[in-house]
């Protein structure tokens, strides 16, 4: 074997994972460095991947296209794998019903998001311009709403579908939504602070933790160090989940192929641009039956560590969200202009609007912290919720940072119906349509969860 630079395969995984770690580093130097940086709270990974986009788009560096949308969409399920493996705690689990009404309060926002992405894309459509891709308006809740992973999948999906430039509209969405999270959000934390609403606390990043023995390691785990190590136990089970991941999809697929080659036509696409969902449900699985031969004795050690899980969730989030950004083709938005600006601005107003009613009748007595964190997540993701809600609520005093992680559980349940529109909105012009009627209708139904659960909960107390 070659092992010298002339073997590009062998070196060029290295290269551009290389690049990828060096600008995380300069991009986390630079927040720490420059104040107007940091008071923007723009997360290290995004500033990484504008940095990476920008020095790509120059031919500053020579960067792998192809290798960065093959990490970026790995990257998610990855880190959707090591989130579902961690076992429960008390601390984070919020109650069944605020927990299932942030739920439905986050789908919900997908819903408006969704409609009000289908009301640009279908008015332009119909109207200046014809060619425009009718469905392109609901890349708007899965670049908004659920960020770059989603909107590099679902855009990657359309795109197979007729959409040109699908995956780059959906992933320059996403990124505006960061900047949306990153600057409106702290433009109104200043603004609500200067009318006395809110007190701005200690900056994020000046709030530290320590990492304790009750932090690292739970009862009865497997030890730091015996004949492996724990995080090669933790990145082991993670692989193990997603090559189960892989195998269960191929399987699904290849029987569909066999039996209705037309369904298989239509869902194989929906299956691989959603494995992150399958894997999930497989770790989450996986985390049932561990605790199940815990308490039959046939194993003795939970061999799960949530802190390190995160850990390993949190490389893989910001990878993808470098990964992500920077494999962006500015050239794929040619003729795309009018409707992504229309999506990046009312995306935000709207859901801005929605969110500010929403969260004061919801959240009550802590309207503000559960404003700014939903607003950060439903825009950018959940890290540049937590941002938004440490300069207000730096210590998670609120159960705001809770509902965030809960909703997020029942927002999976809750999301289920709408990914199936998602790919239903992309079959023919009529489908479009008759998505955004059914839009409509379940959005009606998730409000009426909500205010009616609430209205039965007040009339107990």
């Amino acid at each position: 074997m070659d092992f010298s630079s002339a073997n590009t395969a062998l070196w060029n995984p290295i290269i551009q994972i290389g690049i990828i770690a060096g600008l995380i580093l300069f991009a986390n130097v630079l927040r720490r460095k420059i104040s107007f940086i940091r008071k923007s709270l723009m997360p290290t990974a995004v500033l990484g991947g504008f940095l990476l986009l920008l020095v790509r788009s120059i031919g500053i560096l020579k960067v792998d296209t192809v290798f960065l949308e093959t990490v970026t969409y790995h990257a998610i399920a990855l880190g959707f794998i090591a989130l579902a493996l961690r076992v429960p705690t008390k601390e984070n689990n919020s109650g069944a019903l605020i927990g299932s009404k942030s739920g439905a309060l986050i789908v919900s926002t997908y819903l408006v998001q969704a409609i009000t992405g289908l009301v640009i894309s279908l008015v332009l459509a119909y109207t200046f311009m014809p060619e425009l891709f009718k469905a392109s308006g609901i890349l708007l809740p899965m670049a908004y709403g659920q960020g770059p992973g989603q909107a590099n999948n679902v855009g990657s999906t359309y795109e197979a579908l007729g959409m040109a430039g699908g995956r780059s509209f959906g992933l320059s969405l996403a990124a505006m939504g960061y900047l949306c999270a990153c600057t409106v959000g702290v433009v109104f934390l200043n603004l609500f602070n200067r009318k006395g609403k809110l007190t701005l606390r200690t900056p994020a990043s000046d709030v530290s933790g320590s990492v304790t023995v009750d932090t690292f390691q739970d009862q009865n785990e497997i030890p730091i160090s015996e004949s492996v190590d724990k995080l090669s136990v933790q990145a082991a089970l993670v692989a193990l989940v997603y090559l189960l991941t892989y195998l269960i999809t191929t399987g699904i697929v290849t029987f569909l192929e066999a039996v209705a080659p037309g369904v298989a036509a239509t869902v194989s696409t929906l299956l691989w641009g959603f494995n992150f969902i399958i894997g999930s449900l497989i770790a989450t699985l996986c985390r049932v039956l561990f605790r199940g031969l815990r308490s039959v004795k046939i194993m003795n050690r939970q061999y799960q560590n949530n802190y390190l899980l995160s850990r390993l969730s949190g490389l893989a989030f910001d990878v993808m969200i470098v990964a992500g950004i920077a494999s962006i083709n500015i050239e794929d938005l040619t003729g795309y202009w009018v409707p992504f600006l229309l999506m990046a601005v009312a995306g935000g107003v709207v859901t801005y609007y929605y969110l500010n009613y929403m969260c004061k009748k919801l959240y009550p007595d802590y309207s503000y912290e559960g404003f700014f964190s939903m607003y950060g997540m439903l825009t950018g993701t959940i890290s540049s919720g937590v941002l938004l809600l440490r300069e207000i609520d730096p210590s998670f005093e609120t159960p705001a940072a809770n509902n965030l992680v809960t909703g997020s559980s029942f927002g999976i349940a809750f999301g289920a119906p709408p990914l199936v529109l998602i790919s239903m909105a992309a079959k023919s012009d009529l489908m479009v349509w008759v998505v955004f009627f059914l839009i409509f209708i379940y959005l009606a139904a998730l409000l009426s969860f909500i205010f009616l659960m609430g209205k039965k909960k007040k009339t107990k107390q």
